[in-house]
Formats: C-alpha cells, structure tokens, sequence
C-alpha cells in the first residue's frame, strides 16, 4: 500500500508524515518549506502476525509495509504556475490512495496561505488542481492517439473514447467516476495513473484539546465531503498528538491513547481505512525461517495468492494448505492443526480470505 500526502501549506502535512514515519523531514511555519518529495515506508502494525511468530519462535517476522509520500504543499492555480506548480502532483501518480490533510483548526500564530481556515475552500482547491493536473495528461493523450483514432486503429480508438469521456468529467470539474467505466474501460484508464481515479482520504487535523470534539470545521468538512464525494472517508488526527506518540515506545504509546480517551493512534487509523478504501486483507506465510504477513486485494484466489511471493508459485501453483491464523494458534502446531482438521487443501478456485496462513505446494 502505497499512500500520497497532500495538502496546502501549513496544514501539518509534513508534521504529520514525520508523526506517521518517525521521519525528519522539513516542517516549519511557513509555505513550500518541502521542495523535495519526502518518502518513508512503515510496518503494518498486526497483533496476529506478532502471534504466530511467538509460536513458531520464528528467525524473521516480516510485516506488511504502508509506504508514505510527501509532497509540496499546494495552493490555488498551481496548473498555472502558482506557488511552486503542480509538477510535484507526479510525484503521487503511482500512489495507490491519496491522503488529503485538512486544516480544521484556529491559531493566530500558524500562518495559512489563503488568510484564514476554511477547509471546505481548502479541499476544493487541493481537488481542482488534482482535476487540473489529470487534464493536461488526458489532452496530450487524446492529440497523440487521436489521428490514429480517427483513421481506424482499435486500439487508438478506444483509449481516445475513454478518455475523451474522462476529459468530460473534469471539465465538468468533477473526479472521473470509475464505476461509469466498463473493466476494460478501466484498465486503459489505469495505465495513466490519474490523481482523481484513486481512493482519497480526509485526514482533519485539530489542535490537542480538541481530538475527542467535533468542532465546526470538522463538522463543515464531513458534510462536504459526504455530499461531494461519498465513496471517500474523514477522520480526525492531531498531528501533534501523533507527533509525540511517535518519541513514545509501545506500552508508553498505549498509556498516553488512553489518557487522552483515545483508541487507536492516527497511524492505525490512515492503515484501517486504507486498507477498506483499497479492499486489501492480509494472509500469513508462518514457519521457524519467517513468518510474513501479505497484502492482497480482497477476492485474489490462492494462485494469484502465491504470486505475490513469487512468480513461480502462481506458474506452477498446486494446491494450498490453509489455516486459519487463529486456528494454528489454537492447535499450536501444523502438524496438530492438520490432526484436528483446522487444515484445509484448496485447488485454484480457492479465494484467499484476511488472516489465512497458507503453505503453498507448486512445481515448475
């Protein structure tokens, strides 16, 4: 999972990606102090992985990974120059979902760029040029195939249909809406990897004292959001909570959620909802060697299962033996849990549910 950081300047964008990373990046009070794309990769925390390598008292326990990229703060007409231009959105093209910080909080000595706090003018300005940016890639595609298109060519033909379509939504200014799009219409659409195709999380940052209410920026942005785009998410951080939980090591980490009446960290919450916007699971490969946890699209079956570890194993899969993670525990061995029928054997057409340990069997 792959996750891009936007937001205008001075909405603890950066302090927030430092929080999510444990990172060092650049963060000051003033606009456009990232230049640079900022990127940092962090595990996936996941008790059940945790588990299974107490119980194997494994060498290695490898988790998922959410890789997190930071780019500069935008402002408004960045397409056409502003600020330091849109060139950086390119930085976020191979994001799998965008995580849009929102400023929802009033402080005098924070400087914000358009004068004021106003998060529904905010995310609109962020999306137009998000809308902007996906523009100028569908026009140089639609002239470069277009006399091709024109003169019979299949294949030309139908990419100029599709995004001809596509320019039409953001035109409108509109995202492009996936579902209106046939899997083949997609899947040429996918190949260009546009900024308002993917999942897009609202992230409202509020001061400390103000994480367990809704104030009426948050509430303004729910609102907006639900109603413009409601196949996206909010929720509430503060950057400067998770900024002093990341100086914190675990048990201290938990003490300090529940002092404050929390429970989950910001970084869960960005991991929960990235993985239900993505519609991603988790299955384990378990063993004294390693014990690893996967990510996969919900719906993959056994052999495209396989083939996230390698190729081979999906080129030459067999059959896979499958046991609930909960399951081996409860059986505290595989050769238990094959005893007690907690194991089962899956051909091809098995599809791999979250929290499957699995041992595949293939031959090439």
């Amino acid at each position: 999972m792959k996750i891009g950081l936007v937001g205008l300047p001075n909405v603890g964008k950066s302090t927030l990606f430092n929080a999510l990373t444990k990172s060092e990046a650049q963060a000051e009070n003033y606009p456009f102090c990232t230049i640079e794309p900022n990127v940092g990769i962090v595990a996936v925390p996941d008790e059940r992985l945790d588990k299974l390598s107490d119980m194997y008292d494994t060498l290695k326990k490898t988790p998922a990974v959410v890789e997190f990229v930071d780019i500069a703060g935008l402002v408004k007409n960045a397409g056409k120059g502003e600020g330091l231009g849109n060139q950086f959105l390119s930085n976020i093209r191979s994001v799998n979902a965008i995580l849009e910080v929102v400023r929802c909080f009033d402080d005098d000595n924070v400087t914000h760029v358009d004068g004021g706090v106003d998060p529904v003018r905010d995310v609109e300005t962020i999306n137009y040029e998000l809308i902007f940016s996906d523009i100028e890639i569908v026009e140089k595609r639609i002239k470069a195939v277009e006399k091709n298109a024109t003169h019979g060519n299949k294949e030309d033909k139908a990419i100029f249909d599709v995004l001809t379509r596509a320019r039409e939504h953001l035109l409108a200014g509109k995202f492009i809406l996936m579902d209106e799009f046939t899997e083949e219409e997609q899947a040429i659409l996918n190949d260009y990897n546009l900024l308002t195709t993917k999942k897009i999380m609202y992230v409202a940052n509020v001061k400390e004292e103000e994480i367990l209410t809704e104030n009426d920026h948050v509430k303004a942005l729910r609102e907006y959001v639900a109603e413009n785009y409601p196949s996206s998410v909010v929720f509430v951080v503060s950057a400067k909570i998770e900024a002093e939980l990341a100086q914190l090591d675990d048990e201290d980490r938990d003490m300090f959620l529940e002092d404050l009446g929390l429970t989950e960290s910001g970084l869960n919450q960005v991991i929960r909802n990235g993985y239900y916007m993505l519609d991603l699971i988790t299955y384990f490969t378990a063993g004294k060697k390693e014990c690893r946890a996967w990510q996969i699209k919900k719906g993959t079956k056994a052999p495209g299962a396989a083939g996230k570890i390698h190729s081979d194993f999906e080129r030459g899969f067999i059959r896979a033996e499958v046991t609930r993670w909960d399951k081996l525990l409860e059986a505290g061995s595989e050769a238990k849990a094959k005893e007690m029928a907690f194991t089962r054997v899956e051909g091809k057409e098995y599809v791999v549910c979250d929290g499957d340990t699995i041992y595949f069997r293939f031959n090439v």
